[in-house]
């Protein structure tokens, strides 16, 4: 099915990426960074469907070449943390075949990258068949008419003019001059250091401390840049693939699936969103192994599946009752055969916030301690060196000097062998051989904290739900009031089986094997207890948490092997 998915990113140097890395990637090719010599060769990666450089009328023809594209690029950037290129990561329709799906992408750039003036290299990739997407790699900074680069920031100088104090770039600086704007520099003022403009300084015969004048500390943006940098701009963006992917969509009569660029919130929609899973949880799925994060979006969306069909039944009662026995009793069981579920629901999202609390309880100290000792070790490391350097340059005639390094040496020697022991320890633990492991395992953790957050959703969500469902069934109560009680409940009764029975189905068709029979049986009895007796409470919330207070206390045992069980 159509989904909507546009990652927007930037390719940094502070992150450690190189343009050229990234379009070397992208293209499936092998380039050379002639910013810092390193050859990155992708020529075996699969799943490569098309590729192509667009240019804008005043770039440079030979930059067809991607290579020399992203090498320019490479050479503009001095700074050691430039952002180098913008990545946008988009999905396309698995319902268009190959040429739309190139088409789709080849007017969404033109129109929204190409025709602003960017550079722009794109790649489309499938490697199952099954997810066709795109990387779109753009220029950040501003062609000139001649095909040169624009400025991305100008130095702007803050200047003086009756105490009034404006910016100005140099190129504007020439003419507020001769309006009467004067740049500031640091004075020594007696005691203090200030900025002052030269004719108030002299006036009072202050010493010039620096040559360079006050600015403000980023300079100014240039425009274009300001506005494709900007928040609005990606809104713009995302909206315009929504339409034009929803085009192309149109040119297929059997398929009714569109996209929409809004949030969930903002359309009102209560359904929880998806998460992303990557291609390592895929890869790990399709070698038969369990990923937390797909297993997590399988549950998330049969939740939704049994959201909407919950409220459609809801909805269908609601206009039917009209006051008989039946259709109040029908709609009553109904309800709280819905309760039923949305407290199965909960509980189940109970259970596995504990298996992902329990885990993150059995992982996280080792790892913190891990990060610790890198720490330390880095620090020792260096201090040792000083010491090395100090001991080097003292004189070998200052014996006392001597002594006392060489003890400090042999101290953090003795130091870091721990400490290195201390890490060895630690990565044999998590079975990895060096830092890049422990980096995996820190994603991994940081997945896995993710998960817990989309659970603590849920469990909100899930209480959301009880809240209206209770409401719901006091006005079915109240309506029943003229009724004949012992009449109301005989129907009722007669519904009961049935309804728990559809309550069961429900879940076992959200859940499949991760159906929990004794976990129905505790809603069961969370439920009765709570309606048994009508008894007007606040909130359900309340009642629930009292319950399990009373029936499932609970002493944390990270390490225990009932952890993933219900206590």
């Amino acid at each position: 099915m159509a989904i909507y998915h546009l990652e927007a990113k930037v390719v940094s140097r502070g992150a450690g990426r190189s343009a050229v890395a990234a379009a070397a990637y992208i293209s499936c090719c092998r380039m050379l960074n002639d910013y810092d010599g390193v050859q990155h060769d992708y020529t075996r990666k699969q799943g490569l469907v098309w590729q192509r450089v667009f240019l804008p009328p005043m770039a440079p023809v030979e930059w067809q070449d991607r290579e020399k594209l992203w090498n320019a690029v490479e050479a503009t950037e001095k700074a050691k943390d430039s952002r180098l290129a913008r990545e946008f990561v988009v999905a396309l329709p698995v319902e268009l075949n190959r040429k739309d799906r190139i088409a789709l992408l080849e007017e969404f750039i033109q129109s929204n990258f190409v025709a602003d003036g960017m550079c722009a290299d794109a790649a489309l990739h499938d490697t199952d068949g099954h997810n066709p997407h795109a990387h779109i790699l753009l220029t950040v900074r501003p062609l000139k008419e001649n095909g040169t680069w624009q400025y991305k920031t100008e130095k702007e100088y803050l200047c003086l003019r009756n105490d009034e104090e404006r910016g100005f770039t140099a190129g504007e600086y020439m003419a507020a001059q001769a309006d009467g704007w004067e740049k500031q520099y640091q004075y020594r003022a007696g005691k203090k250091k200030e900025f002052l403009a030269p004719s108030e300084a002299e006036a009072h015969g202050y010493e010039r401390l620096s040559k360079y004048p006050k600015s403000t500390k980023f300079g100014r943006q240039n425009p274009i840049s300001e506005r494709w940098n900007s928040d609005e701009q990606l809104l713009v963006w995302r909206e315009a693939w929504a339409d034009i992917a929803n085009k192309y969509l149109t040119l297929y009569p059997w398929v009714d699936e569109r996209i929409d660029h809004r949030s969930h919130a903002v359309r009102g929609i209560d359904e929880q969103p998806t998460i992303h899973e990557g291609v390592i949880a895929r890869a790990m799925e399709q070698k038969g192994v369990v990923s937390d994060r797909c297993e997590l979006n399988r549950q998330i969306k049969a939740d939704n599946k049994l959201l909407r069909e919950l409220k459609v039944q809801v909805e269908r009662l609601v206009k039917a009752v009209r006051g008989t026995i039946s259709a109040i009793a029908e709609a009553i069981e109904t309800v709280r055969k819905n309760m039923l579920i949305f407290h199965y629901q909960r509980l189940h999202t109970r259970a596995s916030k504990r298996k992902v609390t329990d885990t993150l309880d059995a992982v996280l100290p080792n790892l913190n301690r891990y990060t610790e000792i890198v720490g330390k070790l880095k620090t020792a490391i260096m201090e040792r060196k000083s010491l090395l350097s100090e001991k080097k340059a003292a004189s070998i005639l200052n014996v006392p000097k001597q002594m006392e390094l060489s003890r400090k040496i042999a101290t953090l020697t003795k130091d870091i062998e721990e400490l290195r022991n201390g890490k060895n320890m630690l990565l044999g633990l998590f079975d990895k051989s060096g830092d890049d492991g422990m980096k995996e395992i820190r994603q991994w953790v940081d997945s896995i904290e993710a998960s817990l957050q989309r659970l603590e959703q849920a469990e909100g969500r899930y209480n959301s739900e009880l809240d209206t469902a209770l409401a719901q069934y006091r006005d079915l109560r109240n309506q029943a009031s003229g009724l004949d009680a012992g009449e109301l409940h005989a129907a009722r009764m007669a519904l009961r089986l049935g309804k728990t029975a559809d309550a069961v189905d429900q879940l076992k068709t959200a859940y499949g094997r991760q159906y929990d029979y004794s976990r129905m049986q505790r809603a069961e009895r969370d439920i009765a207890a709570m309606l048994g007796g009508e008894v007007e409470t606040p909130s359900i919330r309340q009642q629930l948490r009292e319950l399990s207070n009373k029936q499932e206390p609970r002493q944390r045992k990270p390490k225990s092997k009932e952890h993933g069980q219900e206590r």
